[in-house]
């Protein structure tokens, strides 16, 4: 029996944060399929019975169920004892980078390669501004990398686990990650522990 349950999809990178979570720690975990392209997360029967905010991922743990990848990576790194804080800095530190990604970084992301790569809307004033945002949060990113490997010094961190999310999809990202090498070195560490995978791999997507 599978220790833990992940409703998720291949192209979330949310789910693909919790997802790679699981696996590079080695977790016994099934991935429900979540028909998010033809509405399932709209359905008044998913937002009673698994996400009243009609969203992917959620992870079933026992008699558990936790929304959002931030909680679900805190949680995952305290009941596996991996790429989570040694210390109260450490986890103030991972707390900020987590805030920070959900606000500046996975948030603009994730909407403007939907927009773009998934929705088809071609380039309108809202992409331009999200395109705006996103380099910005790369350019900060990819400066804090300069100094380090990782982005709270020599280790990954569920910090790491949170930024990533959306920027292993290539082309589907419509900005050039070529212009941020601290970023790409960053991702091609992450992509060398052991146990890593794609999104596609990990999780089922849209037929």
């Amino acid at each position: 029996m599978d220790d833990y349950q992940l409703y998720c999809f291949g192209e979330s990178g949310n789910a693909y944060k919790a997802a790679l979570m699981l696996e590079l720690t080695g977790q016994k975990w099934k991935p429900i399929f979540v028909d998010f392209f033809n509405g399932e997360t709209r359905n008044p029967k998913y937002r009673t019975n698994i996400n009243s905010m009609g969203e992917v991922p959620v992870l079933l743990h026992g008699e558990r169920k936790l929304t959002q990848s931030g909680v679900i990576l805190d949680y995952l790194a305290e009941q596996t004892r991996k790429f989570g804080p040694k210390s109260e800095d450490e986890r103030r530190e991972i707390l900020r980078w987590t805030l920070f990604d959900n606000h500046k970084f996975t948030g603009y992301i994730a909407t403007l390669r939907y927009m773009i790569s998934l929705a088809k809307t071609g380039e309108t004033p809202v992409t331009e501004f999200l395109r705006g945002r996103v380099l910005n949060s790369l350019k900060i990113v990819n400066g804090h990398l300069s100094a380090q490997d990782f982005l709270i010094g020599r280790r990954m961190t569920i910090a790491d686990l949170s930024l990533c999310g959306y920027l292993f999809y290539g082309e589907e990202l419509p900005f050039n990650l070529a212009d941020y090498p601290k970023v790409e070195n960053w991702l091609d560490r992450i992509k060398s522990v052991p146990g890593w995978k794609h999104p596609y791999d990990l999780m089922p997507r849209k037929p």
